[in-house]
């Protein structure tokens, strides 16, 4: 019986010897992942980790306007409806029109179906039904005439801090009587208050006679 015995418990010893690495390994790995946990920042909740692109107020007939460095109105964005988001400072604009104000010159329009402002306030891009709308501008000591100007397109996007209106979509351009079409677009400098079409420019350029209306 004393036999016996000792055979069980040498049996015992030599088992726990070859499960012995893998006892050490698991208890090595317990260890890692508490350690790792322990160290690791908190995790956020569902709603620190994403945050929805949902509107966070609506306004119904909104403006926002900018000043110069005189203090005069350097633009003013309008809209039917101006939605803000939370997520990314962005604005959506229904109808939106933007007025252009450069020093001495006429105030440029320029509007479309629809609008989004960046979170920045910097980049108006416009969509559908989108137009450059420019006075007649008589004479001045400083400046010369210029005809009534219409610029249409699918889309504009507006660089306001740089004065640049630009698309890379078909541009039909009027100033006066004349008419210009383009494939590839332009840019409309509003400081100059001109614009260079791209691509494919065809059209007709007609001269206005002296005291007819533009």
């Amino acid at each position: 019986m004393e036999l016996n015995t000792q055979k069980i418990k040498l049996s015992i010893w030599r088992t726990s010897l070859r499960l012995m690495p893998l006892i050490l390994m698991g208890t090595l790995t317990l260890v890692t992942f508490w350690l790792v946990k322990k160290s690791a920042p908190a995790e956020k909740s569902a709603i620190e980790r994403v945050r929805l692109h949902e509107p966070d107020y609506i306004i119904s007939n909104g403006a926002l306007s900018a000043l110069n460095e005189s203090g005069d109105t350097k633009y003013r964005v309008l809209g039917k409806k101006v939605i803000h988001y939370d997520d990314d400072a962005s604005i959506d604009i229904e109808t939106p029109r933007i007025r252009l104000f450069p020093p001495e010159k006429s105030p440029v329009t320029v509007k479309a179906d629809k609008g989004h402002l960046d979170g920045d306030l910097t980049i108006l891009d416009l969509i559908d039904n989108a137009e450059i709308f420019r006075p007649q501008q008589a004479a001045s000591t400083s400046e010369p005439a210029r005809p009534r100007m219409l610029a249409r397109s699918s889309y504009f996007q507006v660089l306001i801090n740089d004065d640049i209106i630009k698309t890379d979509k078909p541009i039909t351009l009027e100033q006066g009587v004349s008419v210009m079409k383009s494939t590839d677009g332009g840019v409309f400098n509003n400081i100059e208050q001109s614009m260079v079409l791209s691509g494919q420019v065809k059209g007709r350029i007609e001269r206005v006679q002296s005291g007819a209306q533009q």
